[in-house]
């Protein structure tokens, strides 16, 4: 009787078992038959590639008239003996006060002479600057030019231009000039960047991976728009090709040097009047009140400053800085120095746990 119950239950539970184990096979292996594909709309995709190649092109073919080729002769001393090169860049035709400049680098035309440096248009002519003024804490330069028919670069507002936003890269790379590269704006704000054999002091670098070489150097960078938001400037590399980190001036930015070195012919950069904490890091933000270290924490303020007129104090967390954000201590030493001479700013700071707002004049550095 035993026996009888024990053998029932055995055959219960493997019928039990055979029924869920045929319940969780895999659909593969109940049904041969397999899955219809779902259609792929290939006309549908190559219309939409069509339309985005129609906007490269356009954009291409309305901006080459404003990129021109440089060519610098230049002298290097090695050894005690004087030894000629010649380096080439690109760069662009822009408008200022009714007269006609090429925005370049500072590094592709400095130590030429004026007779030493061709400017070559779209159409093949030739020319050669008026004068050329340069400023090295930016790596701008402008060369003032006379000439018919010249095409004027549309320019754009760099302060609306985002991380994915499709760019183009204009220039001569190798020497191949008018060459069209495309790609995105990868990152911004980009800073404390070793870019030649000079320090760039105020750098505020838009990073692209559209693809940017030796010759690129002072070429637009260029929105859907065909409006020029970027100074092509350099590439990090360790082959000396793009590898797809490549950095640009933003526009605003290169605009606000050129329209001075264009006036008063040097950058005139503008004075807070503190001293900062380099130290400013995690522990300090904690004692602030701060979740992490963002912004510029002040140290030390000048008296009779522009900082000491707008009563900032020792231990004040700079957070806005006319109306920009500020992430750190070179951010906000950018934002001060390419703010206009004599200009009025809003400081938004941190003081004991409070937020503040305060008003000064930035004034010229002394």
């Amino acid at each position: 009787m035993n026996l009888s119950r024990w053998i029932l239950a055995v055959a219960i539970i493997c019928g039990s078992t055979s029924s869920t184990f045929a319940q969780l096979q895999p659909a593969s292996l109940v049904n041969d038959r397999p899955s219809p594909r779902p259609e792929v709309d290939i006309p549908g995709q190559i219309a939409v590639l069509q339309s985005m190649s129609r906007v490269v092109k356009h954009v291409a073919r309305t901006a080459k008239p404003c990129v021109v080729h440089l060519e610098a002769r230049k002298t290097e001393t090695k050894r005690g003996r004087s030894e000629e090169f010649d380096e080439a860049g690109s760069g662009a035709i822009v408008a200022i006060d009714g007269r006609n400049y090429v925005v370049t680098n500072r590094h592709v035309v400095f130590g030429a002479k004026e007779s030493q440096v061709t400017i070559r248009l779209n159409d093949g002519r030739e020319l050669n600057p008026i004068r050329i003024v340069s400023d090295p804490s930016t790596d701008v330069a402008i060369m003032e030019i006379r000439g018919e028919d010249l095409e004027i670069a549309q320019l754009g507002d760099s302060d609306l231009v985002d991380i994915g936003d499709f760019v183009l890269a204009i220039g001569s790379p190798f020497g191949l000039s008018h060459s069209v590269t495309f790609g995105i704006i990868s990152a911004k704000g980009r800073r404390d960047l070793t870019l030649g054999e000079e320090r760039i002091e105020l750098q505020d670098f838009f990073q692209t991976d559209a693809a940017i070489n030796p010759g690129n150097s002072g070429g637009p960078l260029l929105n859907l728009q065909g409006e020029v938001i970027g100074l092509n400037t350099a590439i990090a590399s360790s082959s000396g090709g793009s590898e797809g980190i490549g950095f640009a001036i933003p526009i605003n930015m290169v605009m606000l040097v050129a329209r001075q070195l264009a006036t008063t012919g040097r950058l005139q950069r503008s004075y807070l009047g503190v001293s900062l904490d380099p130290d400013f890091g995690p522990k300090t933000a904690t004692r602030l009140g701060v979740r992490r270290p963002r912004g510029a924490l002040v140290k030390k303020v000048t008296p009779n400053s522009p900082a000491a007129q707008g009563r900032l104090q020792h231990d004040d967390l700079i957070q806005s800085f006319n109306g920009v954000e500020i992430e750190d201590d070179d951010h906000l030493v950018n934002q001060v120095g390419l703010t206009p001479i004599g200009q009025e700013v809003a400081v938004v700071l941190l003081r004991e746990g409070k937020q503040y707002q305060t008003k000064l004049t930035v004034t010229a550095r002394p």
